[in-house]
This record gives structure tokens, sequence and C-alpha cells, in this order.
């Protein structure tokens, strides 16, 4: 059985971390582990660099508590101001002790009132739950579930990216 650490306790980055894994390699045997791991960035990162930067420093920072397993991941999501607005995306790195994978989630664009509330110094959680009425929403459905009606959940917007993140897995030959 391999051994997965997955470098947050979010609920929802384990269960997506958990689909990935188990729809890319369904012969495997999995034990996923959340850990409370630190980013060594801003809780509200900002800007491309930033992101890409707490999943890698969440990931090296796993690998120092918890060398024993098989494989780490990180993930970190943020936002990115650009001409066109807010956006949100998110970078995950999975890393095994020979390989690395990473990939950049969809971005999507953030409503006026929520992007002001960051500009404030808000985290992105927090300014869900101020603009929608909600409670903890980071840990539940996040923004892209509030903004598509849960048509696509926070699972599934990370799913995406953590089965990109495997390709050099998938493809060892490759990579």
């Amino acid at each position: 059985m391999k051994k997965i650490i997955i470098a947050s306790k979010n609920p929802v980055k384990i269960n997506a971390v958990k689909m990935a894994f188990e729809k890319a390699f369904p012969e495997e045997n999995f034990r996923f582990d959340g850990e409370s791991i630190p980013s060594n960035v801003s809780d509200q990162p900002i800007g491309n660099e930033e992101i890409i930067t707490g999943a890698s420093n969440r990931v090296r920072n796993a690998m120092i508590s918890f060398p024993e397993a098989d494989f780490w991941v990180g993930i970190e999501g943020g936002v990115e101001k650009t001409k066109h607005g807010m956006g949100s995306f998110s970078w995950v790195v999975v890393r095994s002790k020979d390989k690395e994978g990473k990939a950049k989630g969809n971005i999507f664009f953030l409503p006026k009132k929520v992007e002001e509330l960051i500009d404030q110094g808000k985290e992105l959680g927090d300014a869900d739950d101020i603009v929608f009425g909600g409670n903890n929403s980071k840990q539940k459905n996040g923004s892209v579930g509030i903004l598509t009606g849960d048509i696509i959940t926070r699972t599934d917007y990370y799913y995406s990216a953590l089965v990109l993140a495997l390709i050099p897995f998938k493809n060892p030959n490759l990579y």
C-alpha cells in the first residue's frame, strides 16, 4: 500500500486527491493522510508565483515531516489581478522520491464585491462568506461551487488539476 501525504486537512482537498489517485491508478492501493503543513506564503496568496511557491513549499515541508511516504501533494489556491478582473486558480504539485508533477488549475473571475474585500485584506473564503452569507465555504464548495451552483464543486475543480499533475507518473517513460 502506497502512502500519500496531502499537505492539508481540508476535506475538499483530501477528497480531490483520493479521487485523482484512485482514478489514475485503479490497480494500486493507497493510504491517504491529510496533514497540516505550512505553505510559507501569505494566507491569501496573490499572483502566479506566490501560488505555485505555496504548493511547492507544502510538498517540501511534507517531505521533511513525513519522509516515509511514497507521494506528497501540495495544493495552493490564490488570486491574481489581471486587466480582465481578479481571477481565482490553484497550483498542484505532486512529488514522489524521484519525480515531480505540476499543474495549474482553471481560472475563473470573481465578482467585484468579492474582489473589493480581498483588496481590503480578506481571504477569498472569508470574502465569499460575507458576500454570499455562507460559513466556512473554503472547506465546502468554495467560490467555484457557489458561483456555478455546484455544477463544478471545489473537489471537481481541484480534481482536474490533480489528474494533470499525475501525468509524469502515468507516463514515466516520457518524464
